[in-house]
This record gives C-alpha cells, sequence and structure tokens, in this order.
C-alpha cells in the first residue's frame, strides 16, 4: 500500500508506532503443550530413528577466506566448463538447429562408421596435425556410411555388392564412367542391394549432402509392386516411392511431369517405379528433366540396341545406370555389348569395333572346329574382353547360397515318344521336308513354323491336332494316325511321353507328401492341357499367364505362397511371369519344355529356389528323347558355356558341339536313350550307367561336362522319379545338386 509523506501523515504514524512498541513489552508468548516421548523412547531413553533416513548435514552460509587471486582462479574454472549433455557417447549437436545459424565445428556423416558392424562406402584421406590446421572445415569430406537399418541384413556377398554398386556409380573404378552391371545368379538378393544403393545416394555423400535428388526403378510389369513392397519392408516407410502400374494416359502424365518437377534436398517422392512397357509410352514426359540414378532390373530386355525401350531409356538425362540381369549374355556376345554400352557408353567402341576387334575372333576360337591358332587368338581376346567388362560388371554364383538356402537338385529326365508321337512325327518330316529349307544354317518363315509345330507335338499331339484335321503341310493324312473317337476335349496322358510323365510326378506326390508343384511352359495351350488334367485328377490349382493383370498376379503369388493355401499347383506362362517371382511355396518344379532363350528357362527354374524357402527343392527338366527339343537344349548348353567363359570366367570350357552339328534340327534318333548324352563325351558313364563318382572338388556348373550324374533306376535319389520310371522315362540328369558341396551323401 502506498503511503503519503505529508509530515502531517509521518507525525501520525510515529505517535503510533510508540504505542506499538509499549504494547509488545507487555505481550508474552502463550505456553505450549510439549509433545509427549512415546513409551518406547521414556523407557529406554533412547530416540527412535529410520535406517533409511540420512542425518542432515548443517549448511554455513559463510563464504571461504580467499585471496583475490584464488577467488579469481575458482571463477575461471566454473566458466571455463562447457555444457555436456547427459548422456553417454552422446556425439550430437548441443542444442536445437537455429535458422540461419551455421554450426561450428567439422562436418560429420550421417552414421557413425566405428560402429561394430557398419558397412562404410567411403573413408576420407587421413590428414596430417597440420594439414588438419588449414583445411577448411566447411569442405572437409566425411565417412559416407550404409544406414544401420540395411547393413544389419546384408549378408557378406551383399556388402560386398553395394560397395561395388557405390564405387561404380560415383565413377571412383572408371574415372568419367558412372554405370555398372549386376549380374549375380537368382536369389542372390540383388533388389536388397540396389534398395540399399538408392537409400545411401538419396542420404548422404562425402561433401555431407545428398549425392541425388531422385532415382528411378523400371523392371517389368509384373515385378512393380513387388520392388514397392521391397522397398516398403526394407525402409520401414522411411520413404514414400511412386509406383505406377496402371491408370489413364492424362494421370500418369501427371504423376511423371510431378515427379520430374521435384526439387530440393528432401524431396516427397524421390523413387519412381515404372514398368518398361509404359516408360516407353511416355519417355517424353520422362526426358523433360534429370534423374540421379535409374535402375533397369531384368535389363537384359535391353539386349537389342535397335528397339525403342532401348533408345527411350537411353535418352534419358541420367549419367548414373545400373543394369540388373542375372543372364547378361544370352543368345550373343553383340547383345552382351549392348547391355555393356547401355551402362557405359563407349568403353567397348562401336558396335563394328567391338564385333571387328572382339566377337569374331571369340566365337571362332570357340568352334569345336576351330584351328590352334584360331584358339590362342580368341582366348587372347577373350582375356581382353574379361578385363575390360570387370571393372564394371559384378558376378556371383548360386553357389553361395547354399550357406543358407536348402539342398536344391536339378534333374533333365529324357522321356520316350508314344508311338503315336513318334509317327506323327516321322511323318512331318517326310511331308515337309525342312531340312532342305534351311539354306547356309539361316532358318526362314517356314522352318521357324516347322519347329513350332514338332515342338508342339513334343508335348502333346492334341497341340497339332487342329492342323491335321486342316491337312496342313507336313500333316496329311494324319488324321487317320489317332485313335479313334479321339477329341481335344478331354486330356489324354498316355498319348504324350512327356505328359504320362508329368501324370506320375504329380500323383506320387500329392499321395505321399504335402509339397506344391509349379508347372512352366512356354505355351498357353500346354497349360490349358495342365488345366485338364488337374481337373480331372481334382487337384486345386492356380494359373498364371499374359491375360492376367498386374494387381491379380500379386495377389494369386502372396495367396499360394501361403501354408494354408489349399492350392496344389502353380501353373506358370514362362513369357509372363517367368522374371522375378517368388514362389517359395512351392518346393518342386516341372519345366515342361526347352526354350531356344537358356536365360528364360533359368529364370523360370529359379522361382522356388529362393531366399525363404525352407524345403529340399527338385527341378525337373522334361525333354522328348532324339527328338528337337534335345537340339534345343544342346544350343543352350553351347550358349551357357560361351556365357561361362566371357561372364564367370571358367577356363575349361569345354567345346560340346560344332556348328554343323548345331544345324540337325530336323532328325529323329529313336534308337539312342539320350542324344544329348551321346555327345557330350561323359567320363563317367558305361552304357548309361555311372562307373565311377565326381572327381573329387569339382564344381556344379552349367557345363554338361561337369553333370553331377547320370542315372539310371538304380541311381535315382528321388522317391518321385522312381515311381515314375516306368513312364515312359529313359535317362535322367542330376544337374545343378548341391548336395555334394554341402557334404550330403
Amino acid at each position: 500500500q502506498r503511503r503519503s509523506l505529508a509530515p502531517s501523515q509521518l507525525a501520525k504514524r510515529k505517535a503510533g508506532d510508540e504505542e506499538e512498541e509499549e504494547e509488545e513489552e507487555d505481550w508474552h508468548p502463550p505456553t505450549t503443550r510439549k509433545r509427549q516421548k512415546p513409551a518406547s523412547e521414556t523407557e529406554s531413553g533412547e530416540c527412535y530413528r529410520s535406517p533409511f533416513r540420512k542425518p542432515l548435514a548443517q549448511l554455513t552460509n559463510r563464504p571461504h577466506c580467499l585471496d583475490s587471486s584464488q577467488h579469481e582462479a575458482f571463477i575461471r574454472s566454473i566458466l571455463s566448463k562447457p555444457f555436456k549433455v547427459p548422456i553417454p557417447n552422446y556425439k550430437g549437436p548441443l542444442g536445437l538447429r537455429a535458422l540461419g545459424i551455421k554450426r561450428a565445428g567439422l562436418r560429420s556423416p550421417l552414421h557413425d562408421p566405428f560402429e561394430e558392424g557398419a558397412l562404410v562406402l567411403y573413408e576420407p584421406p587421413l590428414l596430417s596435425a597440420h594439414d588438419q590446421l588449414k583445411i577448411d572445415k566447411d569442405k572437409a569430406p566425411v565417412h559416407v556410411v550404409v544406414d544401420p537399418l540395411l547393413s544389419r541384413v546384408l549378408r557378406p556377398h551383399q556388402r560386398e555388392g553395394v560397395k561395388f554398386l557405390w564405387d561404380c556409380v560415383t565413377s571412383r573404378r572408371i574415372p568419367g564412367s558412372h554405370g555398372c552391371i549386376m549380374a549375380d545368379e537368382m536369389g542372390l538378393g540383388k533388389t536388397l542391394q540396389c534398395i540399399t544403393l538408392m537409400w545411401t545416394l538419396l542420404r548422404q555423400s562425402p561433401d555431407c549432402k545428398p549425392e541425388i535428388e531422385k532415382a528411378m526403378v523400371v523392371s517389368p510389369s509384373s515385378l512393380v509392386r513387388n520392388w514397392y513392397n521391397e522397398v516398403e519392408k526394407w525402409l520401414g516407410g522411411r520413404i514414400q516411392p511412386l509406383a505406377i502400374d496402371g491408370g489413364s494416359k492424362e494421370e500418369i502424365d501427371r504423376k511423371l511431369v510431378g515427379f520430374m518437377n521435384q526439387r530440393g534436398l528432401r524431396v516427397p517422392s524421390p523413387i519412381l517405379i515404372i514398368s518398361y512397357e509404359t516408360f516407353r509410352l511416355h519417355a517424353e514426359a520422362l526426358q523433360k528433366g534429370s534423374v540421379g540414378l535409374v535402375i533397369c532390373d531384368e535389363g537384359h530386355r535391353l539386349k537389342n540396341s535397335e528397339n525403342q525401350t532401348y533408345q527411350a531409356l537411353n535418352s534419358l538425362n541420367t549419367p548414373r545406370r545400373v543394369l540388373i540381369s542375372g543372364t547378361p549374355i544370352q543368345n550373343d556376345l553383340l547383345e552382351y555389348f549392348s547391355l555393356v554400352h547401355f551402362v557405359n557408353s563407349g568403353i567397348l567402341g562401336t558396335a563394328q569395333e567391338f564385333k571387328r576387334h572382339f566377337e569374331i575372333p571369340i566365337l571362332k576360337g570357340r568352334d569345336a572346329d576351330a584351328s590352334e591358332a584360331e584358339r590362342h587368338k580368341g582366348e587372347e581376346r577373350l582375356k581382353e574382353l574379361i578385363s575390360i567388362v570387370n571393372r564394371c560388371l559384378i558376378r556371383r554364383t548360386s553357389d553361395i547360397l547354399s550357406k543358407y538356402l536348402p539342398v536344391k537338385i536339378e534333374q533333365v529326365v529324357c522321356c520316350r515318344l508314344t508311338p503315336l508321337q513318334a509317327e506323327l512325327y516321322k511323318n512331318f518330316l517326310k511331308q515337309a521336308k525342312p531340312v532342305e529349307e534351311l539354306k547356309e544354317g539361316k532358318i526362314n518363315v517356314s522352318s521357324l513354323s516347322s519347329i513350332t509345330s514338332l515342338k508342339k507335338l513334343c508335348n502333346h499331339p492334341a497341340l497339332i491336332h487342329d492342323k491335321c484335321v486342316e491337312e496342313e503341310e507336313g500333316f496329311m493324312g494324319a488324321l487317320d494316325l489317332f485313335p479313334a473317337g479321339y477329341s481335344t476335349k478331354s486330356v489324354e496322358p498316355q498319348l504324350s511321353g512327356k505328359m504320362l510323365v508329368l501324370d506320375y510326378i504329380l500323383a506320387v506326390t500329392k499321395s505321399t507328401s504335402n509339397d506344391k508343384v509349379v508347372l512352366v511352359s512356354n505355351y498357353t495351350q500346354t497349360l490349358d492341357l495342365f488345366e485338364k488334367l488337374c481337373r480331372n485328377r481334382r487337384y486345386l490349382y492356380v494359373r498364371l499367364d499374359g491375360t492376367m493383370s498386374i494387381k491379380k498376379r500379386a495377389k494369386i503369388v502372396e495367396r499360394f505362397n501361403s501354408p494354408s493355401s489349399p492350392e496344389f499347383i502353380f501353373m506358370l506362362s514362362s513369357k509372363a511371369g517367368g522374371c522375378g517371382l517368388n514362389l517359395i511355396g512351392a518346393n518342386r518344379l516341372v519345366m515342361f519344355d526347352p526354350d531356344w532363350n537358356p536365360a528364360n528357362d533359368e529364370q523360370a527354374m529359379a522361382r522356388v529356389w529362393r531366399d525363404g524357402q525352407k524345403k529340399t527343392c527338385y527341378i525337373y527338366r522334361l525333354l522328348s528323347t532324339g527328338t528337337i527339343e534335345e537340339k534345343i537344349f544342346q544350343r543352350q548348353t553351347h550358349k551357357k558355356a560361351l556365357s561361362s567363359c566371357v561372364v564367370d570366367e571358367e577356363q575349361d570350357v569345354e567345346r560340346h558341339f560344332s556348328l554343323g552339328e548345331l544345324k540337325e534340327l530336323f532328325t529323329l534318333n529313336e534308337t539312342t536313350t539320350s542324344d544329348t548324352h551321346d555327345k557330350i563325351k561323359c567320363r563317367r558313364c558305361v552304357n548309361g550307367h555311372q562307373v565311377r563318382p565326381p572327381p573329387e572338388g569339382s564344381d556344379c556348373t552349367s557345363d554338361l561336362s561337369q553333370w553331377n550324374h547320370c542315372a539310371d533306376k538304380r541311381g535315382l535319389q528321388d522317391s518321385v522319379l522312381k515311381a515314375a520310371w516306368d513312364a515312359a522315362v529313359t535317362f535322367t540328369f542330376h544337374h545343378h545338386s548341391h548336395e555334394e558341396q554341402r557334404g550330403i551323401p
């Protein structure tokens, strides 16, 4: 309360204070009743004290007597101690970052490079104490360390792959070139390695900022959703990819333009996942800006540098290119050149220079009829090619998976033709005369039609029944060879050697185990026969071919892989779904017919032996004995031998077949148990029986001379094939078996 300072008021207050002092002198404080001590204290004379209470320490506010110098030193010691965050081993900033204020001190990496298990992609050079004083702190390079979220789940070979990819796309392996080929075989985790690369480039670099702003993944349409799911799985929502797998042209263009217009260090959707077909149709919208990194999954689609997809991707404004392909060589070296030229333009010269300098000498040296000089020259050029390409190509075989996955046994089963098939086959060769139409090893349109007809006949006579009815060339009078009353509405397995074997395999598998089976064929007509067979036998099945939408494919694959799924059979068209699908719900796969391109068969057969598989895998490759199918298989072997020379660097791949032998497509050998086995110069068998085990330390490769077993019924290890032996099976190769590698008897 405010009081007046007037003299009259001051006098009144002084008189009042004197009266109060007189009254206080007469006042006595009231007597208080003392607290009685408890009986326990009065009797014993001791006060109870809790063991949990500590005695109070007497505090004195009297300052110490210090001289001025001691006092100053004490104050300086207090002020010289910096603030320390009370968290063990804390190395972060000391407070919230303020706008417009730059933090002092050296730049630090995004993740700790000295943490146990850290995957360091880049380590700055060590500097002396003198150089550290001179270096500009704002320009000092920092470590590049893979996010521990990913490095903890990477296997040793995947860590090596991520380091290789990062070195290539940052131009540290080949100065001036920013591309590479990830050529690991199927099942080695190429997708995870590329996701790790993208996440690292999008978040860090030696310059303490993101290396790229945006990345693009181009894949087959059936794998767009799979890529989206993999990014979500491994990054756990830390990034929001943009996946385009359908929609109107206007809607897709709007999304693509929005993606290309994104700028800055933190782009909302930095990863675009798009199919090859959609990219080709909307390439104009994607070529208006730049992308930091493009990844082409199943990159062997770019083997032809003249097609529109290759041209559209090649015109994309991006310096960093990664091509994923488990089978970089499929048919010839010129296709291999197209892939290398796409990722690192000019590293092998022009196409004409490559063909003159590398392709022609290497192929001449690989021919079984080559002279010693041609072989020597071919080997020199091969070594030169390998030394150049190996700087931007990484290749690991599926043998690595034997440490993590169950045993895989791949078996090639040669099946005799039925009497009906044999008569139709010989009748066609007499009438069509396709051998006379082959000129200088080149196949014309009529010859291609003959090849297709014979391949379908090997699958089942029902596939060429319409041609017999219409009496097309090669099938005139063939209708009389069919049984009386024959109808294509019902499947008759006994009319086809391979279908008969398949029927036995499915029946024995269903009755003796809970295994599931994948059936693969190149023809949808053959899948139709499979459906009829399954309905007759009451097998539950699902079917995936080119008519199924992308979204529906992902759903049926997920359902089939579920252990509670009742489906027994998964029918797969190798043209529509042979690449990238994960069908680990099944552990048996039947490759019903071969393809000219070995990569297609390899891709299809790798669907079941993948990460997540828990059972022993059985792969059955069915071939009709002595027919064009064996010739196709032999041609595959020739191509894979070339691939193993160039890509896998195998030195002792034998020259199995001359070019003249490969022209013998249109013949039927009815006297052999296996035409292929007769030509591979097998060193282990006498009269089709294995007489000695494989040499110790031998490797399991695609080379026919290195096959593990040639077996008759006594040598079969698979109980399913034992039961099916009497169903027209004549010969079996055990191929790519990992039993020996893992020491399983």
